[in-house]
């Protein structure tokens, strides 16, 4: 009898745990979790969702207000910014020929230098620009801070930011075809912008005739 009543109450044991089990587990992990986000919570001073696109929305407003209309034309319409270089071969960026040169900015991506006349791609640049606010900081600015930044920096002294930065063969970070593209819808833009600025000033001829 002791021997039955005992294999019945492990049996039940036994039982009471597997239906019990599942919940356990997930309570566990619930628990896990909430207590990673405290810890990242406490860490961060408050985690903000919202934080990074505030943070993008006046990194934007900033680059507006640094660049050239026609320069903020091009960003907000294509996501890059195109700077004419100024150093020649004698820094490394061979135009060839002694052609002119340039610069795409991407966001978080490497300056690549290319010769507009004949869509020869040159060099890609690594640069970074961590962002050290407080009191959350990353190793990354936001998207327009760092196109603003990068910006800055070739047309502040070209010279030294080519100097310090990683050169590297293009297509190490950024596709070929990719960056063609962006060249040919650059070029595309360009036209059909001056083609728009043009139109007034054929319909004024006209109408003065």
């Amino acid at each position: 009898m002791a021997l039955a009543l005992g294999t019945g109450a492990v049996v039940l044991v036994v039982l009471v745990w597997e239906l019990l089990r599942p919940t356990l587990k997930r309570s566990l992990v619930g628990l896990r979790l909430a207590w990673r986000a405290r810890r990242l919570a406490a860490a961060a001073g408050g985690y903000d969702p919202g934080r990074e696109r505030r943070a993008e929305q006046r990194a934007r407003a900033l680059l507006q207000s640094c660049i050239l209309e026609e320069d903020w034309a091009m960003y907000r319409e294509l996501g890059f910014l195109r700077v004419h270089g100024g150093l020649g071969a004698a820094e490394g960026v061979d135009g060839g020929g002694g052609a002119d040169y340039a610069y795409l900015i991407y966001p978080h991506k490497p300056i690549v230098a290319y010769v507009p006349r004949t869509g020869e791609l040159l060099n890609e640049y690594c640069v970074a620009f961590p962002d050290h606010s407080r009191p959350y900081g990353s190793a990354r600015l936001p998207q327009s801070d760092d196109v603003l930044a990068k910006w800055m920096a070739l047309t502040a002294d070209e010279r030294r930011l080519i100097g310090e930065a990683n050169m590297h063969l293009p297509g190490r970070q950024i596709e070929p075809e990719r960056i063609r593209r962006d060249i040919a819808r650059l070029a595309r833009w360009e036209h059909e912008r001056a083609a728009r600025a043009d139109l007034p000033r054929r319909h004024g001829n006209v109408r003065a005739a």
